[in-house]
């Protein structure tokens, strides 16, 4: 059981820009990327991303939209301790401009220079399943279910 609810996992979220998101590639194996959240951190159980129709993680979706996510945060000064969460999810492929515009920040504009016009462009929503983590003492598990959690207090 958790002693952690999503609330406070999402605080700890908040300083992690980075993850690596996992798919299911051709063959059997794993494909693994970083991905920018883009500051979007406000964390409901669902993560934004990003790219565009050419990549092999958009064919990897959408033969199999099961996905992870892993964020490692910083360990800190004086013996903080190193805070790690894997997500398993499933991913959704959005090619809509309103809900690009939502969750655009100009700091995607180095990555895609059109901004929302960008010829291909692909939002990818992963809703969360379940999350676990770990901090160097403590443990746990959060499942979600459709926006609610269970397995937190």
């Amino acid at each position: 059981m958790s002693k952690k609810n999503l609330k406070q996992l999402a605080e700890k979220m908040r300083d992690i820009d980075f993850t690596m998101l996992s798919t299911h590639s051709p063959g059997g194996t794993i494909g693994a990327r970083p991905m920018s959240n883009n500051r979007d951190v406000d964390y409901d159980g669902d993560s934004w991303f990003f790219t565009t129709q050419d990549t092999q993680m958009v064919a990897d979706i959408e033969q199999n939209p099961q996905v992870g996510l892993s964020f490692q945060g910083k360990a800190g000064l004086l013996g903080m301790r190193p805070f790690f969460i894997a997500i398993e999810g499933q991913a959704e492929l959005i090619r809509d401009k309103a809900a690009f515009a939502k969750h655009w920040t100009r700091d995607l504009d180095r990555w895609f220079e059109q901004g929302v016009d960008t010829p291909g462009l692909v939002l990818i929503k992963v809703h969360a399943k379940s999350l676990h983590y770990w901090d160097g003492e403590e443990e746990g598990e959060v499942l979600i279910d459709r926006g609610a959690f269970v397995g937190g207090p």
